[in-house]
């Protein structure tokens, strides 16, 4: 109660400021497109992200919000990197010092200058075994009007989860990755980006090779835990808050995803002991939007679902195919038999699978305006192992909220109505688990040069696959 009372006025501070400012111009040293993202520990580590049109320096201001009474007076001062970047500056710095279950008030900016941002806010994760947080994917929008409308879905995501300790993006952030998208995408979400720890996922518009040769912009406008990375876009990374690990891929490293990659993931997930194991995304794995039948999507389905069956995966989120869509328990890409429990959660009587042996895969539609149909020719099995598969089409925006409390999940999905603004729970599954994680697994060689080799071949293997299931659909098309 008292994190939701903390959250509540923050937010209400924030926007208060937010919407005091909206539609100005921004001047050569401005502070813009501020984020405050997780880093490293959900209890100790941040890191700060903003951009500005001119050079200054990199500084930011920290105090705990029970000491802040509208100065930065005492506050603690952190230093941090400078990159020229497509005619801009982007600014970041890392924080690993926090102290768990704190408040935190903050301003980036230049204090040669004299130049700052307002006052943002976050708080640190207690280390308890409880966590909520709001998921949204794709906001992909070309304008400030349609980034308004997105920004509306994640209010109506903010007042169904109020106590929400984190909000993960999924990627594709905007649609065709100028610096006026960017900039729109910011000040539309400010007052969520200032108040709220954010995890970012890659999303393909995001910044990519193939996309109109747009390389590195996702590492340079979030600060994110870039140890081991060496793709021109996307990050991945991981992080622990309350008895959940999350792992967030970068699906633009796929064609095939790299040994690298795929060894990081399974030396991070066997490393961890928590109870809860969650897989972050932007390409599905399951999906019934029009991209699932590509060759990509083949390549990674083949590559990726055997890894996450053998680190046994509780749940995956992902974004990209806009539209819904959400499986039963699966394992060998197959339903697995599971046994149900009702019980009081949250003052209502919800149900559970118990210890399931599979993961559920959860594509939460489209936080904006861009939806798709249902793609009835979806590779098989996926709508044979879909729980639900709807478009959002004339409805409205979609978010996610999970609920983590000892060993029970409750994920929902909500739609916001385009026209009321009416919240809608559409879906929910639920998981009670009644042992914790153990860490095991052999290590792996993650680094890039001892696995071109590795990389090589599975690219050779993962094509020639790749081509006979593509000839297998075709040919199922052509039959129908």
């Amino acid at each position: 109660m008292k994190r939701t009372l903390l959250r509540a006025i923050a937010l209400a501070l924030v926007l208060l400021l937010a919407f005091s400012s909206v539609g100005f111009a921004y001047e050569k040293d401005e502070v813009k497109r501020v984020s405050c993202s997780v880093y490293g520990d959900g209890a100790t580590g941040r890191g700060f992200c903003w951009f500005t049109e001119g050079k200054t320096n990199a500084d930011l201001d920290l105090i705990e919000s029970a000491r802040f009474t509208g100065s930065f007076d005492g506050a603690k001062a952190y230093a941090g990197e400078t990159t020229r970047y497509r005619s801009q500056y982007s600014h970041q710095v890392a924080v690993t010092d926090l102290q768990p279950g704190t408040a935190y008030t903050y301003r980036v900016g230049d204090r040669a200058a004299g130049v700052w941002s307002e006052a943002c806010t976050f708080v640190t994760d207690d280390r308890d075994d409880t966590l909520s947080f709001i998921t949204i994917a794709d906001v992909q929008a070309g304008s400030l009007e349609d980034f308004t409308h997105a920004a509306e879905t994640l209010a109506g995501a903010v007042e169904t989860l109020p106590g929400a300790e984190f909000i993960v993006n999924l990627g594709d952030y905007v649609n065709d990755n100028t610096n006026d998208e960017w900039d729109w995408y910011f000040e539309a979400f400010k007052a969520y980006n200032d108040a709220y720890t954010g995890v970012p996922v890659a999303g393909n518009h995001d910044g990519n090779i193939t996309n109109k040769l747009n390389t590195f912009c996702f590492r340079n406008t979030f600060c994110l835990d870039k140890t081991d990375n060496r793709s021109l876009e996307g990050v991945y990374y991981s992080f622990d808050w309350g008895n959940a690990h999350f792992a967030v891929l970068n699906t633009n490293d796929m064609y095939p995803m790299s040994q690298a990659q795929k060894n990081w993931l399974r030396n991070d997930m066997n490393a961890s002991a928590a109870t809860w194991k969650i897989l972050l995304m932007h390409r599905s794995l399951y999906s019934a939007g029009k991209n699932i039948n590509k060759p990509d999507t083949i390549v990674m389905r083949d590559v990726l679902l055997p890894i996450i069956d053998e680190l046994k995966i509780d749940v995956v989120l992902s974004g990209h195919d806009h539209m819904y869509l959400r499986t039963d328990f699966l394992k060998d890409d197959a339903r697995v038999g599971v046994s149900y429990v009702t019980e009081a959660f949250g003052g209502e009587e919800t149900t559970f699978a118990v210890d399931p042996d599979g993961t559920v895969y959860a594509l939460p539609s489209t936080a904006g305006t861009k939806r798709y149909a249902v793609n009835e020719d979806a590779i098989a099995p996926i709508l044979e192992v879909a729980e639900v598969a709807e478009t959002t089409r004339d409805r409205g925006g979609c978010f996610a909220t999970v609920e983590i409390e000892g060993g029970r999940l409750v994920y929902k999905a909500y739609l916001v109505d385009d026209d009321t603004r009416e919240i809608t729970e559409i879906d929910r599954f639920a998981i009670k688990k009644t042992a914790s994680g153990t860490p095991g697994g052999r290590t792996r060689d993650q680094s890039f040069f001892s696995s071109v080799y590795s990389s090589g071949v599975n690219f050779i293997v993962a094509i020639v696959k790749m081509l006979v299931s593509y000839l297998k659909l075709l040919a199922q098309v052509v039959a129908k």
